[in-house]
């Protein structure tokens, strides 16, 4: 088979090039250049890009660098910018997945006669019952399903997982066994277009007014402010300097429009239903009790789904803390470790 290996720079992507290659198949290395600006974090800076070209001459495999930038910018930056001004909690990472990594890199890929694309994310595809199963990684702590959630049949079909089947201290076994340059390279934590120094702040500050805006409690009493509504969640507690009751307080709504954030207990937050829109399915639609994730590291939560419209009704099984709206929920099977689909958390 002639596979595009998406090559990040780090150690998952360079261990999955040498599996293929273990494995027969004609490999050839692409690295995407998503981000022109500055950058420190995450997956997209100039030692990345080195990094991956240095590995795929290891591995002896061939290597390009892809141009996404206007890609990337159009819709990955201006929407996370955009929610934030609208006081929506954005997930840039998924983003980027559902629009350049399986979206554009398989378009080019196809155009190009390649038979799939690889990457280093910890999932596994399965085929049963004549479908492709989007399942959890084999090593739980490191499992990223949650972020490729939004593969449908067609993308899973050209999509291969090779190091979902392993666990990543295998992964850093087998990259210091083959002497690869990434072997103990940190994981990328951070969103790759904002800088450590800065944060978001800066980087938001650069593209739109921060506003700053009261602070209520549920009974309408001003107890405090905050400089940057915009940079507001749903859930905080740090960061917010309040007056009155010294029990803590987290945020309960951001109103941008109105220069409003609402606070209340822990107890407040709490929600028994959650509306999520722009749902995609990995094989066809569900309904019925199913395990909802809700970030990439939470813990599954289970719900009862039903369709509601344009969008799928969450019901949970006892009161969950509110999920900040553009975040997404992704739902997983009872019986196993497969993910059914997922969408955004709407307001």
């Amino acid at each position: 088979m002639r596979v595009m290996l998406a090559m990040s720079g780090g150690v998952d992507s360079s261990v999955a090039g040498a599996l293929l290659l273990a494995q027969g198949h004609d490999v050839v290395g692409v690295t995407m250049r998503l981000w022109g600006g500055s950058s420190d974090t995450g997956c997209c800076s100039v030692s990345d890009v080195d990094d991956a070209r240095r590995v795929a001459q290891q591995l002896g495999l061939d290597h390009h660098v892809f141009n996404f930038g206007d890609g990337f910018t159009a819709h990955v930056v201006e929407p996370y910018v955009a929610a934030h001004a609208t006081g929506v909690t954005p997930n840039p990472c998924i983003e980027c997945n559902r629009h350049l990594k399986f979206d554009a890199l398989l378009e080019r890929a196809a155009v190009l006669g390649f038979d799939a694309v690889a990457t280093g994310h910890h999932a596994r595809i399965e085929q049963r019952e004549g479908r492709f199963r989007l399942c959890r990684g084999a090593d739980p702590d490191k499992d990223q399903s949650y972020v490729v959630h939004m593969l449908d049949q067609s993308a899973m079909a050209r999509t291969l997982f090779p190091v979902g089947d392993i666990t990543k201290a295998r992964v850093r076994e087998m990259a210091l066994d083959l002497g690869l340059r990434t072997a103990t390279k940190p994981d990328s934590q951070d969103v790759c277009f904002i800088t450590s120094d800065g944060g978001r702040r800066a980087f938001l500050g650069d593209r739109i007014p921060l506003r700053s805006a009261a602070v209520r409690d549920l009974d309408g009493n001003t107890v405090g402010s905050v400089d940057a509504v915009e940079l507001v969640t749903i859930g905080q507690r740090r960061g917010l300097t309040l007056s009155g009751a010294p029990s803590r307080r987290f945020v309960l709504d951001v109103d941008v429009p109105r220069g409003e954030v609402t606070v209340g207990s822990a107890e407040d937050l709490l929600r028994e239903r959650e509306h999520v829109e722009q749902v995609v399915w990995t094989s066809s639609p569900s309904a019925g009790d199913v395990l909802v994730q809700c970030s990439a590291h939470g813990e599954p939560q289970r719900a009862t789904i039903r369709p509601g419209g344009a969008s799928i009704e969450v019901v949970w099984a006892e009161p969950q803390r509110r999920v900040a709206p553009g975040q997404s929920a992704v739902f997983y099977s009872l019986a196993n470790d497969e993910v059914l689909g997922g969408g955004r958390v709407r307001r």
